[in-house]
């Protein structure tokens, strides 16, 4: 009993979903359809096919992205088998220090120019573009023909036991048992189709690299920019001022070491506090750059020196001694800064804890705090600064944050560790 239940509780849902296949992959023919049958009903005239092929291009055009999705979205859920849109994202739009806009593509005077320019090449320079087109005239004669088969076959079922004849009769059976026997297997050929035609092509993963490391390129030049303007204004404000007034009571104490030794001594040693102040200020301005204790300990005390410094309640667990190049270091060094930072401001975090560890390709540093949840990566937010940092040196950026928490971040870059 329990082999016809279960084939008819398969059969059952096969059909459903040899159904969902079809109405899907029939939507761009219903289109064309509709064209054709607008061109029949204004008289099929030679000049009147335009407009309605052009609205049926135009209605193609509309409804393969969203088509596709759903294809990726119905193999998803039925077979758990994801398939990568691969579609080009639009990166962020930068000001340059030379006052022109970069959108990944080309310089632009004005924030607007940027954004537009940027629309119009990803959305015709995509190739997933004119995969999609090319999936839409595939799907409906592959896996919308044979999905159509227990539909059909429910049909000629229906028709045939409709009329008296012993014929039409024999045909209504057979098509029962066709759509009987058909049902669970009709919809199984979407996945190798939908697999080979939407997934992301070699080319297309090459686009995305250049894409990437043009991006990572544009970053790293407003870095540098900016580090160099602060390293300037703080040279600026800061030391540069102390000695400038360091040289003039110099100056002035050796003018009065003759005349008034009592005053020379005190211009002394105001210039020996000034000249002890300066020094703390380009430490501290070196510090900013790379902290001391990152270039003589390491990432390890390195990040247990932030933890002690934080305001958090944080522990650091690292069983594993670690050699790693100084960017890389520098990276993840200040990715943990930037997430303890956040927990603070953003969670209101109490709590965090801190896992330095290696697996089968690199390095591991998990972040997790007992804040309030909620983060996600935004364009131009310092999640995602941090996501396009690690991405230098192919590294990823893996966030779990339910809304009211706990927020889990774990940066992973592949390297070597000795």
């Amino acid at each position: 009993m329990r082999q016809p239940a279960a084939w008819g509780a398969s059969a059952c849902v096969g059909f459903a979903r040899a159904c969902v296949v079809v109405v899907v992959s029939m939507l761009v023919p219903a289109v064309w359809a509709a064209a054709v049958a607008l061109w029949i009903w204004w008289g099929a005239d030679a000049w009147t096919w335009i407009a309605p092929f052009i609205w049926a291009c135009i209605g193609t055009f509309v409804l393969s992205r969203p088509v596709c999705r759903m294809f990726r979205s119905l193999v998803a859920t039925w077979t758990d088998t994801v398939i990568p849109a691969g579609y080009r994202q639009a990166g962020p739009v930068t000001r340059m220090s030379t006052g022109y806009w970069w959108n990944g593509f080309s310089y632009e005077r004005t924030r607007r120019d940027a954004l537009m320019d940027q629309r119009m090449r990803i959305r015709w320079r995509d190739p997933a573009v004119w995969r999609d087109l090319r999936f839409m005239g595939i799907a409906p004669i592959t896996a919308g023909v044979i999905a159509a088969i227990p539909p059909a076959g429910v049909a000629a079922a229906v028709l045939g036991f409709s009329q008296p004849e012993l014929s039409t009769r024999l045909i209504g059976v057979l098509g029962l048992v066709v759509a009987i026997a058909g049902a669970p297997y009709a919809w199984r050929p979407v996945e190798p189709v939908a697999v080979r035609f939407l997934r992301p092509s070699p080319a297309m993963a090459l686009a995305d690299r250049v894409d990437e490391l043009t991006a990572q390129r544009a970053d790293t030049t407003v870095a540098q920019a900016a580090e160099i303007r602060r390293i300037e204004r703080d040279l600026h404000d800061g030391a540069q001022a102390r000695l400038v007034g360091l040289g003039l009571s110099l100056a002035i104490a050796e003018k009065l070491m003759e005349t008034d030794p009592d005053q020379a001594k005190a211009l002394m040693r105001e210039a020996r506090a000034g000249a002890t102040a300066s020094l703390t200020e380009l430490r501290e301005l070196v510090q900013g750059i790379n902290p001391s204790v990152l270039n003589e300990r390491g990432l390890i005390d390195a990040v247990r020196a932030l933890a002690l410094d934080s305001p958090l309640e944080a522990t650091v667990s690292a069983d594993v001694r670690l050699l790693l190049d100084p960017p890389i270091e520098s990276a993840l060094y200040f990715g943990t800064a930037e997430l303890m930072t956040n927990a603070v401001k953003h969670a209101h975090a109490t709590r965090a804890r801190i896992a330095i560890d290696r697996d089968g390709t690199g390095i591991v540093v998990d972040v997790e705090d007992n804040g309030r949840g909620g983060a996600g990566v935004r364009a131009g937010s310092g999640l995602d600064g941090l996501r396009r940092r690690l991405a230098v040196f192919d590294g990823t950026l893996e966030i779990t944050s339910p809304a009211g928490g706990p927020t889990h971040v774990r940066m992973t870059v592949p390297c070597e560790s000795s």
